[in-house]
């Protein structure tokens, strides 16, 4: 089954966790890019984040080509800002509907505010088969071997 992991990563965190699922599926992936994006550091990061995420903010996306159809199953992740998807996930999720497709989901986060991001994702992926999601707690301060085993677990249950 051919793999594509789309994803979005502000500090690398979510950058990890699609290399290692790339690795695991031999997969594709499609990184996110926004338009014009300032990357903050520290405190600023979350208030930016914060402020993005309580405004809707729906960045423009640099342009991308892929045929979702060449694909059995898309497994989709970025990090969770303020309880919420990141906004560049929502910018792809609304200006890309996907249909009877599919999809798996990952989080990245320092909390455990994971679950309403989940929840808005999935509902922006209405019309598809949700096959699995999973979350990752700060994966670039974590053991990288026990991680890489978790999504290696992980897809192997997506891809049977």
């Amino acid at each position: 089954m051919k793999v594509l992991v789309i994803y979005y990563s502000y500090d690398g965190n979510s950058a990890l966790i699609a290399e290692l699922l790339k690795m695991s599926a031999n997969a594709d992936t499609l990184m996110l890019e926004v338009e014009s994006e300032k990357h903050h550091k520290g405190f600023l990061k979350y208030l930016f984040g914060g402020w993005q995420v309580i405004r809707h903010k729906k960045p423009t996306l640099k342009p991308f080509t892929v045929n979702f159809n060449d694909y059995g199953i898309i497994v989709m992740g970025g990090p969770v800002w303020a309880g919420a998807p990141a906004p560049a996930l929502l910018s792809f999720l609304t200006k890309n509907p996907l249909k009877d497709k599919k999809v798996a989901l990952f989080c990245c986060c320092s909390g455990g505010d994971a679950d309403k991001a989940m929840e808005r994702m999935k509902a922006l992926l209405e019309g598809n088969v949700i096959a699995g999601e999973i979350v990752f707690q700060n994966p670039l301060n974590g053991n990288k071997n026990e991680i890489a085993e978790k999504v290696g677990a992980w897809m192997k249950e997506l891809v049977k």
